[in-house]
């Protein structure tokens, strides 16, 4: 199993947090380290400060040295393709290769309403995210003069420079609740397909969608990652597990909660002790599962994220 540490930064993280999450990460043995791409705040308390996803990165491209990092994953309808294009291959040159791209359709309409974005219905970002991905790719590995014409975008002469150091392209992600349509558009342009918010049951009904898909359109399902993303709270004991849990829903507003909030993510979560923790990541290996995106809403908390790399990463 291989194993990403994900934060949500619009909880209110600087710079300085994240950066101080991205070198535990590294030091931890993480292979990557990831970061969510919204505007506004959640959950818990709205209007505190958040970061751009891509400025962060750009940071931490020079200011770690092996880990890998990117965003999971940034709104169709935040970038125009050919901007997302150009701001992956600097971050790429920058980090010497070690960005991961992953997009989505958006789904959080407040935060657009907020800063100015246009968010249409599902049916069109869907189609945009199609088509972001075919200019990304287009701009990355396609011949000088590539060109694309499109409902949403249009690319007349296509010219990058540099392209990504990573060839012929960084790294694609594509994901979701795991729907057919983004399994059909992962299975188009992705290098990897990432399930979102489902247990271990889940993911071998999912991936063996996603398997048949990729078979019917003739790509070979071995050259799709097969990831998830799950949450992810543990301690080195009991106490440490309910420390961390009451810090948690205090965080997201939701004291009142208690013990049932979790015990209705239980299923789909890395939640508990050491021992807890293991055999749910076995179980998700079992399910298919190549690569583990840990979900970490604690994110201040940086002996959590050593402890996630002790007790998984290395143990």
């Amino acid at each position: 199993m291989r194993y990403a540490l994900m934060i949500e930064p619009q909880q209110g993280c600087s710079y300085v947090d994240q950066l101080a999450v991205a070198r535990h990460a590294e030091a931890a043995g993480f292979e990557t380290f990831l970061r969510s791409d919204h505007y506004d705040s959640f959950p818990g308390a709205s209007g505190r400060p958040t970061t751009d996803a891509w400025a962060v990165l750009a940071g931490l491209a020079r200011e770690t040295t092996t880990i890998r990092i990117g965003a999971l994953v940034s709104p169709v309808t935040f970038r125009h393709p050919g901007n997302l294009a150009k701001l992956a291959a600097t971050v790429d040159e920058m980090s010497g290769g070690r960005l991961d791209v992953g997009v989505g359709a958006g789904w959080n309409q407040a935060e657009h309403d907020h800063h100015g974005f246009p968010f249409p219905p599902i049916e069109v970002r869907a189609e945009m995210l199609e088509e972001q991905l075919e200019v990304l790719r287009g701009l990355w590995q396609g011949p000088d003069g590539w060109s694309f014409s499109g409902r949403h975008y249009q690319v007349p002469a296509g010219l990058l420079r540099p392209r990504p150091v990573q060839q012929p392209a960084p790294p694609l992600i594509v994901g979701g609740e795991g729907s057919p349509r983004s399994m059909r558009i992962a299975v188009r342009f992705a290098d990897e397909f990432n399930l979102s918010s489902a247990s271990p049951e889940r993911v071998v009904e999912r991936f063996a969608m996603l398997d048949t898909i990729a078979r019917d359109a003739g790509r070979d399902p071995a050259t799709i990652r097969h990831s998830a993303m799950a949450g992810a709270l543990i301690g080195r004991d009991a106490a440490e597990v309910e420390r961390r849990s009451r810090a948690l829903l205090d965080a997201f507003g939701m004291a009142a909660e208690g013990s049932a909030w979790f015990e209705t993510r239980r299923p789909r979560w890395i939640y508990g002790t050491p021992d807890e923790a293991r055999a749910m990541a076995a179980r998700f290996e079992a399910a298919g599962c190549e690569r583990l995106m840990l979900q970490d809403f604690l994110p201040w908390d940086l002996a959590h994220v050593d402890l996630l790399g002790e007790v998984l990463v290395r143990g």
